[in-house]
């Protein structure tokens, strides 16, 4: 009986990564303009990072469920923003890179996308670091957001134009999402 709940559940996992696929592009801001397009067409597609053996210079990759490859390769087509590769999620090593991590330090909370890392006092909601990548416009993405409230802090996506800047974007869309849980659940007490 275990055996085949074990035979099940590996089948029922091969299964979830097969209804999964990855657009690889050659830069950044391929993947960006893709994400762009698909999303306003109403696909359910996130970026990741690149699986090792996938990594072409771009560090992210659009993931999308297998069943829309058609529809998706024909509005990129048509928008002529092909990929280089679509790739079926078919193994392990295949597997995308989650680009989000989160980090609680008492009462602040970190949120690193890429290389970049956004910092909140949990209890103010204001924005006390940003840090990381490499880009040209990182200290002008930090002297805008540092001291603002999460929430009056513009998209960090309409004030720069870097991958550290849309990698800050997913940072801080993340940060909202985990303010509004930690706010709705209570966990914001003295």
């Amino acid at each position: 009986m275990k055996i085949s709940r074990l035979f099940s559940k590996k089948s029922r996992e091969r299964k979830e990564r097969v209804s999964r696929g990855l657009l690889v592009y050659q830069d950044t801001s391929e993947v960006i303009r893709a994400e762009r397009i698909l999303k306003r067409d109403g696909y359910e597609i996130r970026v990741v990072g690149p699986p090792p053996c996938l990594r072409t210079g771009c560090d992210l990759v659009i993931e999308f469920p297998i069943i829309e490859q058609i529809g998706i390769e024909q509005t990129l087509k048509e928008k002529r923003i092909s990929p280089l590769e679509v790739v079926a999620i078919s193994d392990e090593i295949l597997e995308p890179i989650d680009l989000c991590q989160k980090k609680d330090f008492g009462d602040y909370l970190m949120i690193r996308a890429a290389n970049m890392k956004l910092v909140v006092d949990k209890r103010t909601e204001i924005i006390v670091n940003v840090s990381g990548g490499g880009c040209p416009d990182v200290p002008y993405l930090a002297e805008r957001l540092i001291g603002l409230n999460l929430d009056e802090a513009p998209s960090p996506r309409d004030i720069g134009h870097t991958i550290c800047a849309y990698a800050l974007h997913i940072a801080y869309k993340e940060m909202l999402k985990e303010m509004d849980n930690y706010v709705n659940t209570g966990r914001n007490g003295p």
